[in-house]
């Protein structure tokens, strides 16, 4: 990936798609991503406090680059209605050219 930051991705459950649809538009006009896609109808089994607990979730992936990646978990952290959200970022090892043009567009 020539002279272009790394693409990234970010992942992270929310309690429905509207929430997660206010901070995806937060961080598409903040400029941090290029994308995010909410998967409604997410069912959810994880252990907190302690306790084996469930919940109807929607998923989230947002598209940024590597310059973005620390910001935009940050952000999504600072900004998700959960107390402590499990909030994931990577970098992806492989894109499509204009997929790479198209991230490298992002922080600038």
């Amino acid at each position: 990936m020539t002279g272009q930051p790394a693409p990234a991705l970010v992942w992270c459950p929310f309690p429905d798609p509207d929430a997660a649809l206010a901070v995806i538009d937060a961080l598409l006009q903040e400029g941090l991503i290029a994308c995010g896609n909410v998967l409604p109808g997410m069912r959810s089994r994880f252990i907190w406090n302690g306790e084996v607990s469930s919940a109807n979730e929607a998923g989230v992936l947002l598209k940024t680059n590597a310059d973005c990646l620390s910001r935009v978990v940050a952000r999504v952290a600072e900004l998700h209605p959960y107390e402590e959200p499990a909030v994931l970022g990577w970098l992806a090892d492989a894109a499509a050219p204009g997929t790479l043009e198209w991230l490298a567009q992002l922080g600038r």
